[in-house]
């Protein structure tokens, strides 16, 4: 089947999903934390990925989730959905959900917890591409999928229409590096987008190619992300590198959480759901479990931080 290829650029925040108390999706919270974004000038957004807790929802969650996130939008901005389960059909699956909510694309992981290798990774996103009309961007995540997607892979990939573009969370800076030359050199290539996950080096990899950025620190501080991109867009890079340093500053949020009883995510998420609860953004820092929220004494450390942002 033919399938668009539109380029997805600019800052696109993995959406955080507010939860209530008991564990069940918060929309109201929902809804103002995707007009939060829209206000700061986002891009496009990229629902049910990490920052959005999409593994611990269940599947009625993450069709709510989905539903709030399309509607909220109402068509501002592209809506990214993620779609990420260990395997093949499952994965093909939720991207059927995601097309009858109405979103523009979807982001897929290699497969996980079954052992594979690149052959059957690459069947994989062959499949779910055959699968659906809907633009299809490859998620770099080898710290949780233990599968790092190789450059060759992804261009090869790319030049057949199976991705148009990839979310790079994979830390491998040298591998995005190469990524986005490989893509640059190829003029068939234009409209494939190279996004960094990488908060606190995104001036670095929009110097280097990148089409934006994809960075969960972004759904406490849209709009200064977005002045870093226009920053960089327009080739003003002593300005790019004031804003990324105070970003810098402000991404000590994440060690707020006591090193001894959280980890990975909860230092994320927990940090990114407290600052927006500070904000009044979110009704409450509330996690899935087995994560917990951050205690009162992590929150005054989260709050001392958005104070030397400048954003309290």
């Amino acid at each position: 089947m033919n399938h668009p290829t539109p380029s997805y650029s600019g800052v696109v925040p993995p959406v955080v999903t507010p939860l209530h108390e008991d564990g069940s999706v918060d929309r109201a919270s929902l809804e103002r934390v995707v007009e939060h974004l829209l206000g700061g000038g986002v891009h496009g957004l990229f629902a049910l990925g990490s920052s959005g807790e999409t593994v611990y929802l269940t599947d009625e969650q993450r069709d709510e989730v989905l539903d709030v996130v399309v509607k909220t939008t109402a068509g501002q901005v592209p809506v990214i959905a993620g779609c990420i389960e260990p395997a093949t059909q499952r994965v093909i699956q939720r991207v059927r959900a995601a097309e009858s909510l109405g979103v523009d694309a979807v982001v897929t992981t290699a497969p996980f917890y079954t052992l594979v290798g690149p052959h059957e990774v690459e069947r994989h996103f062959r499949a779910i591409h055959a699968a659906t009309a809907l633009p299809q961007l490859a998620y770099d995540i080898p710290v949780c999928v233990h599968v790092k997607l190789g450059v060759d892979l992804l261009v090869t990939l790319a030049r057949d229409g199976v991705v148009v573009g990839v979310k790079d969370s994979s830390g491998d800076d040298v591998s995005f590096r190469q990524l986005v030359s490989e893509v640059s050199q190829d003029p068939a290539l234009a409209t494939f987008s190279a996004l960094t996950g990488h908060e606190v080096v995104v001036d670095a990899m929009m110097l280097a190619g990148a089409s934006g950025s994809v960075p969960g620190l972004a759904n406490v501080d849209p709009a200064g992300y977005v002045r870093l991109h226009d920053a960089c867009v327009s080739g003003d890079w002593a300005t790019a590198r004031v804003e990324q340093e105070r970003i810098t500053r402000l991404f000590r949020i994440v060690g707020a959480a006591d090193p001894a009883t959280t980890f990975g995510s909860t230092r994320g998420v927990g940090s990114f759901k407290t600052a927006l609860a500070l904000l009044g953004v979110i009704d409450s820092n509330a996690v899935s479990l087995p994560m917990r929220p951050l205690d009162q004494d992590e929150t005054a450390r989260v709050h001392d931080q958005l104070e030397l942002a400048g954003l309290v």
